[in-house]
């Protein structure tokens, strides 16, 4: 049976207060008690006020106890929410619900009742990632491998991924099994699933797949659960991963009586085991389940409604969902075009400046991001406009492990009394430079008065250290001499290019098989690009100290900056969705490696971005990103293409619409191809170097000015150079360019192949 609402409710089913301001398919929801059911609950449609009632309604009416309803969420947060709002409506009895959790605190209280049938006993530890790091460790060493090839941490997440798919290691097929270590992978897994029980204890996977075995091995005690568990409620159905579908199903054999929430269109954690099939085939694996659909929408208006349904609709596995609301007007979509990501931010900036000055509060705006390392652009636009911000489901940008460590090698450059930056770096990667020789260093340095670098190089020549250990200080020591030397010469990007490759550090990243990895390669390479923009390494470091010293995290308010994968389950009254490109998102990465699956996940997490609004939605695209210190053109994201027109309101001046980005696609490759237009309006707000640009008469060049966001007192050198902006001009490393800025005698250059660079004037000719 497959039906919006059921057609009559049993006379004893009358409309409770608990229920009353449900809308007709909550209710239904509600009142649909027996057999399978599956609640498919757009963004915004009220599904925990559905679910509540729900349980709410199963002890109210006495069709069970508290203790005999299984009640799973995915978070401790909404496990407690949900406690609070059924205790609102049964009083007391709320208390005795010993199978309201989360899926892991549920399967824990089970591991502990029937410990001894995984081989455990009662007071068994769960142990977190660190100690799971270092059982594998050691089991990898004495298999007699290279931890450098073969990490822990890809070790770890395959053992994560096989027990998320409910796999022990007599389960892993050929392929999976290749997975590691030439063929050593399941041995590997079974070692240490031995070395766990050895120390009694399990690893957070560990709590489901013991379960999971337990049920699967002894009838009788899945009879006895079958039997205890009346019902079973499920809430965020679609995030369900395989282990964790296989454990509901076989509970829910007994009495059938499950209920699912959920909504395929907002399934998007596939990358941590999440299987969006899970939902889709919920009435082939319960038949006869009711289908019940949430389509009123109490959260945005009808145009962002409407833009966000358009865009999902064209992912081809989904249910079909129609979301509506009540809330009328509204404004349309904003969809904005700008020429490179600086502008983006400060675009963003000025439009918040706008709300605030209108009266919205700032923690109701917020930023969305696909990558955590966009957030860097607008952190530094915030900082030098005083807009208070804080970064949600990470670090600020300066903050990260891995920018930190990057920071440590520069501030050691530019300053060899650094001690903390010494400190920090001195064994990452790993050098064999442990605490011990660590000591040694601070003890010889509180002898000489030397700073710890310094002393450490003496303590070298000495025969106080062991001759590895001296050796390897030595080396260290005279790569440091090494890039000093280059930072005369090179920039403060290529700089940090050039630290990361010859320390290892790039190495240690390629040999992370972790899931992060690849999100901290890009957050060192932004911060490449990020010094870019700066002439000395001096001048860089300046930035983040003052970067780092501001506590925009203050008390008051504060703009959210998020991934949309953290934005998930949150909303705000105005939303600006950031770096709709291709590439970026979608993210080229995913599709590689996922093909039309992942195309589809990254569609629905445009559509999660876009519901997070409620009154104010916008889209920013832009024409060029700056990747390894050069522009790369960029065309809007096919999402955007997806939006229906009606719901729309484009405001690019540069595209036309995406449509017409992609048709001039061929010229936007050339930065020199478009003509600079309106300098005059633009050098009344934009400060002096627009200014100065003006009066060089620079309007006339084929060539845009961007935005110089430094102060005009950088601009007031006394002696200035003979070369014009705007002049073309030729050097023997970087080519042809355009004078687009000039600071006495060096000159700011934008070259047709490597981008920006700052030059002295001596060493360029001025083209003809």
């Amino acid at each position: 049976m497959n039906t919006n609402l059921p057609s009559t409710a049993p006379a004893h089913d009358a409309v409770p207060a608990y229920a009353a301001r449900l809308n007709a398919a909550q209710r239904a929801a509600v009142l649909a008690t027996e057999g399978p059911v599956l609640m498919l609950a757009g963004a915004g449609t009220g599904k925990t006020a559905a679910l509540t009632a729900r349980l709410a309604h199963l002890v109210a009416t006495g069709r069970a106890y508290p203790s005999q309803i299984l009640c799973v969420t995915f978070t401790n947060k909404a496990a407690k929410e949900m406690r609070e709002r059924v205790a609102h409506h049964l009083g007391p009895q709320a208390e005795a619900m010993p199978w309201l959790g989360t899926f892991h605190a549920i399967c824990a209280k089970m591991l502990r009742r029937h410990a001894e049938l995984a081989g455990l006993q009662h007071n068994f530890t769960i142990i977190d990632t660190d100690d799971q790091l270092r059982v594998l460790k050691a089991l990898i060493t004495e298999a007699e491998l290279d931890e450098k090839r073969w990490p822990a941490r890809q070790l770890a997440g395959l053992i994560d991924r096989w027990k998320n798919r409910g796999l022990n290691p007599a389960d892993l097929d050929a392929v999976e099994n290749e997975a590691y270590a030439n063929g050593r992978g399941a041995a590997l897994y079974a070692r240490y699933q031995e070395r766990l029980k050895a120390l009694n204890a399990c690893d957070f996977g560990d709590l489901m797949l013991h379960v999971l075995n337990i049920l699967r091995g002894h009838p009788d005690i899945l009879a006895d659960y079958q039997r205890r568990l009346r019902y079973i409620m499920v809430d965020e159905y679609q995030d369900t991963n395989a282990v964790q579908y296989l454990w509901l199903r076989l509970l829910a054999q007994g009495h059938r009586n499950i209920c699912v929430v959920g909504d395929d269109d907002q399934s998007i954690y596939s990358w941590r085991g999440a299987e969006v099939a899970n939902i889709l085939r919920f009435e082939k694996d319960f038949p006869g389940a009711q289908v019940i659909r949430l389509e009123q929408n109490y959260r945005s208006t009808p145009h962002i409604l409407g833009a966000a349904s358009g865009l999902i609709r064209a992912n081809s596995q989904r249910h079909d969902k129609t979301l509506w609301t009540e809330i009328s007007g509204g404004d349309k979509v904003k969809v904005i075009g700008v020429w490179d990501a600086p502008e983006e931010a400060r675009r963003v900036g000025e439009a918040i400046e706008r709300l605030e000055a209108e009266g919205a509060p700032l923690n109701q705006i917020a930023i969305l991001v696909r990558a955590q390392y966009q957030t860097r652009e607008f952190e530094d636009r915030f900082i030098q406009i005083g807009i208070n911000y804080r970064i949600i489901g990470g670090f600020r940008f300066y903050e990260r492990a891995e920018i930190r460590d990057a920071l440590a090698y520069l501030r050691l450059i530019a300053q060899p009394q650094d001690d903390l930056a010494f400190e920090r770096i001195h064994n990452v990667p790993k050098r064999g430079l442990g605490p011990k020789a660590l000591e040694q260093m601070h003890s010889h340095a509180r002898r000489t008065g030397l700073p710890l670098a310094a002393a450490a190089l003496q303590l070298a020549d000495s025969d106080e250290l062991p001759k590895r250990t001296a050796s390897t200080i030595g080396g260290l020591m005279r790569q440091f001499l090494h890039w000093r030397e280059q930072a005369e010469v090179l920039s403060p990007a290529d700089l940090l290019r050039l630290v990361l490759e010859e320390s290892g550090y790039n190495a240690m990243l390629a040999a992370d098989r972790s899931p992060e990895s690849a999100g901290r390669a890009e957050n060192l390479s932004e911060l490449a690009r990020a010094m870019e923009e700066y002439p000395t390494l001096g001048d860089f470091l300046e930035h983040v100290s003052l970067v780092m010293d501001n506590e925009s995290a203050e008390e008051g308010e504060t703009v959210t900056i998020m991934t949309i994968h953290a934005a998930k389950g949150l909303e705000f009254d105005n939303v600006f969705c950031v770096g709709w490109e291709e590439g970026v998102f979608p993210s080229q990465r995913a599709i590689d490696e996922g093909g039309l699956a992942s195309l589809e996940e990254e569609r629905r997490l445009a559509y999660v971005a876009i519901t997070r609004a409620r009154r104010h939605c916008t889209i920013f695209h832009a024409a060029n990103r700056r990747i390894y210190g050069q522009w790369v053109s960029s065309i809007p994201s096919r999402f955007i293409d997806e939006l229906p027109a009606e719901h729309i309101d484009s405001q690019s001046t540069l595209t036309g619409g995406a449509s017409l980005w992609r048709a001039n696609w061929r010229e936007q490759q050339d930065p020199f191809a478009h003509v600079a237009r309106d300098y005059p309006a633009k050098a009344q707000t934009r400060g002096p170097g627009w200014q100065r640009a003006l009066s060089s008469g620079y309007e006339t060049k084929p060539v845009r000015v961007r935005e110089n966001t430094r102060s005009a007192a950088s601009f007031s050198a006394p002696a200035r150079s003979d070369i014009a902006i705007g002049a073309m001009v030729t050097h023997d490393k970087f080519g042809t360019g355009c004078v687009i800025d000039q600071e006495g005698n060096k000159l700011t250059i934008l070259f047709e192949d490597v981008g920006e660079k700052r030059v002295l004037d001596s060493f360029v000719k001025v083209v003809s």
